[in-house]
């Protein structure tokens, strides 16, 4: 007699794009959806922010069939956040729902487009444990995390989001890439004070924090600086991929990076769209071919 296997359940890959509000999230989703298609990828977005309006891309599933922050501010009488942490938790408490949208979209890769709150990707539950559930039905997922490269110019608002994003990867426990996000932007927000190499590479802060001490405001808080840097340096989890969701380049570092991250591998017809697509001579910057920018 011989015994047969079942067979094992299909992997799913994709990525959970997070991040504070205004960092580009929504727009990002766009961009990839579009740059995928182009390299021939089949992918579907998943709207998972129960309060995004007027969706600037086609989307698969959206999480306003179950629940929108809307009815739950006004039902329930509560605040935007409190909403949106209410959300998630209703979300979490109806995971069949979501299971049986999935379930309609086979040999795709998926975006999840997820909510701006910080809190609930530092210290609330119900996303980690959504998260943690995909995980079980087969997705092999990357954490995108868009910070607006803005922050760069800021050295004191620097050192806040590098501590955001430690929190974040420690929190939500998938592969984790950071992204500075706006990047075509970032000479509008003023000169920096260092090369971009030491922004993305969270080269040595006692420099930053050397920088800071200049302020008249920031010196009585030098010492409290000093241990928060040194928090985020022992730990050495955080650097940052630039991002500019114009550009071809640049969403090619940022994809290569993600699918490292996830062990998604290429087939060899989208590594040649891949190439056929950066060798083009017409059209050095990717474009949208549909929706006008918009940044949520």
């Amino acid at each position: 007699m011989t015994s047969s296997n079942p067979p094992k359940a299909a992997l799913h890959f994709g990525q959970v794009v997070i991040g504070p509000p205004g960092s580009g999230k929504t727009t990002y989703c766009r961009g990839m959806q579009e740059f995928l298609s182009h390299l021939g990828r089949k992918v579907v977005v998943v709207n998972l922010d129960p309060a995004n309006e007027g969706l600037p891309y086609p989307c698969a599933v959206d999480i306003s069939e179950l629940v929108t922050l809307d009815d739950v501010m006004d039902g329930l009488k509560l605040g935007p956040n409190g909403g949106l942490i209410y959300s998630m938790e209703y979300l979490e408490a109806n995971l069949d729902w979501l299971e049986s949208k999935l379930k309609h979209h086979h040999d795709c890769y998926f975006l999840f487009d997820c909510p701006g709150q910080v809190e609930l990707y530092t210290h609330h539950n119900s996303v980690k444990n959504i998260f943690a559930q995909l995980s079980k039905w087969n997705f092999r997922l990357t954490a995108v995390h868009l910070v607006d490269s803005h922050y760069c110019a800021d050295p004191a608002k620097f050192i806040s989001i590098l501590c955001t994003s430690l929190s974040t990867m420690l929190h939500v426990e998938l592969p984790h890439v950071n992204v500075l996000s706006k990047m075509d932007l970032i000479e509008q927000y003023g000169k920096l004070a260092f090369n971009l190499d030491f922004y993305t590479e969270v080269l040595d802060l006692t420099y930053l924090v050397e920088h800071l001490s200049s302020d008249p405001f920031f010196k009585k808080f030098h010492h409290l600086n000093v241990k928060l840097a040194e928090v985020i340096q022992d730990y050495s989890l955080v650097s940052f991929v630039p991002l500019n969701v114009q550009d071809k380049e640049s969403m090619t570092q940022v994809l290569r990076t993600v699918d490292k991250a996830n062990g998604y591998c290429f087939g060899d017809l989208e590594e040649r769209n891949l190439q056929a697509m950066m060798s083009a001579a017409v059209g050095a910057d990717f474009q949208f071919s549909t929706y006008p920018y918009h940044t949520v």
